[in-house]
Formats: C-alpha cells, sequence, structure tokens
C-alpha cells in the first residue's frame, strides 16, 4: 500500500482507512483478528458483518472496546448476540446496559439482560422510545417489583 512520492522518492503510506478499502475479504478478517486498536474500530463499521465478528475474536479486544461495539448502532444482530454471549463480557455492568439499549439486540437477550440492570437505568429505560416496547414492558415489570 505504500507509493513512492515521484519529487521526493520517499515513500508516502496511504491512510488506514485507504487501506482497508482496498483490502480483500480474507485480508481484512486477518487484520480484524490479529490488528490495533485503531484497525479494529475502522472494521467494526465495515458491512461485512463476518468481519465484524472476527474483530470480536481479536485476542487484544478490550471490555471498552466491547462496551462501544454494544453501544454503536452499526453493528449487525449477530455481533451483539456474540457479546451477550461471551460470559467474560456479560459480567460487566456498562456492555449488559449498553446492549439492553441498543435497538439491534434481539428482543430476548435484551428482556434476560432487563432483569440484571439498577433501578434508576429501569426509569430511564421504562421510558425509552428508542427499545422495543417488549423490552419497555420488561423494565417497567422489574421496576415494580423492585418498588413492591
Amino acid at each position: 500500500m505504500e507509493d513512492k512520492d515521484p519529487k521526493t522518492g520517499k515513500r508516502d503510506r496511504a491512510p488506514l482507512s485507504v487501506q482497508i478499502q482496498q483490502m480483500t475479504v480474507p485480508e481484512r478478517i486477518r487484520l480484524a483478528m490479529f490488528g490495533a486498536k485503531e484497525a479494529r474500530t475502522l472494521l467494526m463499521q465495515d458491512s461485512n458483518r463476518v468481519v465484524q465478528l472476527a474483530v470480536l475474536d481479536n485476542p487484544k479486544v478490550t471490555t471498552s472496546e466491547v462496551a462501544a461495539y454494544a453501544n454503536s448502532r452499526s453493528v449487525t444482530e449477530d455481533v451483539l448476540r456474540k457479546i451477550a454471549a461471551n460470559r467474560e463480557w456479560i459480567k460487566l455492568y456498562p456492555i449488559r446496559l449498553a446492549l439492553v439499549k441498543n435497538p439491534k439486540t434481539p428482543v430476548g437477550i435484551a428482556v434476560k439482560l432487563v432483569n440484571t440492570l439498577l433501578v434508576q437505568d429501569l426509569k430511564l429505560l421504562s421510558k425509552s422510545k428508542a427499545v422495543s416496547s417488549v423490552v419497555v414492558q420488561a423494565a417497567k415489570r422489574k421496576l415494580s417489583q423492585k418498588q413492591a
């Protein structure tokens, strides 16, 4: 991806986003599995769900990155399912909250996670227009149970 500048003869690196656009799908998957944070962030916005899922298999992915992915509306439902299926990640409150608040999270997963939320978050969720009505109802039910 390096080109020589015709005037100086020095190598000029293209921005990572341009390099990624020029890659084939297998190359993007490999980069997703072994790349640095900047590459993972860019690849999580890739339209190919296999590339997005490969980012989660990267051993360097941090819990704060996973929380950001769980918050993102641009990730696929499969990515949200994979995050919810990981026991280490789902133990963390910010990730559970992000999954419940994300309208793309499958309803069954979101409703199960509602039961693990704090009262202040249940109050916000019970008034939310951004999530499924089923999730809002679950939040209202849990809130009334905690107040009773």
